[in-house]
């Protein structure tokens, strides 16, 4: 048995979209499903029951940082990614390929690995595939990412073509290297640019490795969203409908929708908890920024139309207070309500798909968000 299994419950019939569960060690996930960001073993601001409370049932976190600080064997001494955070859901870890693939001039790729240079500390650090697999296994998590090479944008056919082989290779030996299959579900990543032919040749090799699912990486780095959108409506149809489809670094309302509509299942993203920190917040009329002078003697909540507990409770003027006094509980506000609307909009996607109104419900939606094909205007007008 795998230890992580996708059910299929519904199909979009005008759509891509579907309505899925992911069975997984730590419960069971209904997908659509957005993943909160846990970088170092945390939800920024966020305590765990928190999460639970609000219905998060997985939460991403990351390989790089981890091994960094506090290191993989204090982790697994510690009982394991769950026991040390206390998080009673399920844990997906990506590889750490993004933050590495980042560093650019401290680090070196050769086709054994990547050399590089902590960020903390300057200390030199090799990541190969097994290295990779050791760290996620000791780390624990549910479901574990294979290490890639995650390509900028824009980059040549040429840097593509030894990237996607390199990528491959190194999936291959994720898979020989993975200590813990009966506990952790490896998924591969699905890279090629925008280029379709690299991207089909990338599904091929993988479905070959038969993974309990599989990622879509490399978009959202720059790339126009007509190029994203166009990947994804041709990429996703070639992986397995039995299989979990996950696109990584993806978040924005308008994105989870596009998402879902061209068949993935499963969304990460830092960004509710990133722009939480600089005083905006997610609404269904568009992006609000607290910070504002003309929520100074506002009276009203972040969102009129939501029912979290911050919702239910302050005002925007108390909040923006908060932010501008520079004080944690504002952060901790704005966090709170960010994570909520997602895990609610991910929740309204689930419940559009059930009853064959998915394409309905992305349109009211975007209608009342202010969001069109020149970008989200919102609340907020273009300040």
């Amino acid at each position: 048995m795998e230890p992580v299994r996708f059910e299929l419950i519904r199909r979009c019939p005008r759509t891509l979209a579907r309505r899925g569960r992911l069975h997984t060690p730590h419960g069971t996930v209904e997908t659509p499903v957005f993943m909160p960001v846990g970088t170092q073993a945390t939800v920024k601001t966020m305590a765990p029951w928190e999460l639970a409370e609000m219905g998060a049932g997985i939460i991403l976190s990351n390989t790089y940082h981890l091994h960094l600080r506090p290191g993989e064997d204090m982790v697994r001494e510690m009982g394991g990614l769950h026991a040390f955070m206390q998080w009673p859901g399920a844990i997906l870890t990506d590889s750490g390929g993004f933050q590495v693939f980042s560093l650019a001039d401290l680090r070196k790729i050769t086709d054994e690995g990547v050399q590089f240079r902590s960020h903390l500390d300057g200390s030199l650090r090799f990541f190969s595939p097994e290295r990779v697999m050791e760290i996620e296994n000791a780390l624990g998590a549910d479901i574990i990412m294979a290490f890639d090479e995650c390509p900028p944008y824009p980059a040549s056919r040429e840097y593509l073509e030894t990237s996607l082989r390199r990528t491959l290779d190194w999936a291959r030996r994720c898979q020989r290297a993975h200590a813990r299959p009966e506990e952790q579900a490896l998924f591969g990543i699905v890279q090629g640019g925008e280029h379709l032919d690299l991207r089909r040749q990338a599904v091929e090799a993988l479905v070959e490795l038969d993974l309990p699912g599989y990622a879509v990486g490399g978009l959202s780095v720059g790339e126009p969203k007509p190029v994203m959108h166009e990947v994804l409506a041709y990429t996703t149809p070639l992986l397995p409908a039995d299989k979990p489809r996950y696109l990584m670094g993806v978040g924005t309302p308008e994105d989870l929708f596009e998402g879902v509509e061209r068949g993935i299942d499963m969304f990460d993203c830092v960004l509710p908890t990133r722009i939480a920190r600089n005083g905006t917040v997610l609404t269904s009329r568009g992006k609000l920024v607290i910070r504002n002078a003309r929520y100074a003697r506002d009276p009203r909540p972040l969102d009129e139309a939501c029912d979290c507990r911050v919702c239910r409770t302050f005002s925007r003027a108390y909040i923006r207070h908060l932010i501008k006094a520079g004080e944690v509980l504002g952060i901790r506000l704005t966090t709170y309500h960010n994570v909520y609307f997602l895990l609610r909009l991910m929740e309204g996607i689930r419940r559009a798909i059930e009853a064959g109104r998915f394409p309905e419900y992305k349109r009211e939606f975007y209608d009342t968000y202010g969001y069109n094909e020149s970008g989200n205007i919102g609340e907020e007008g273009l300040d």
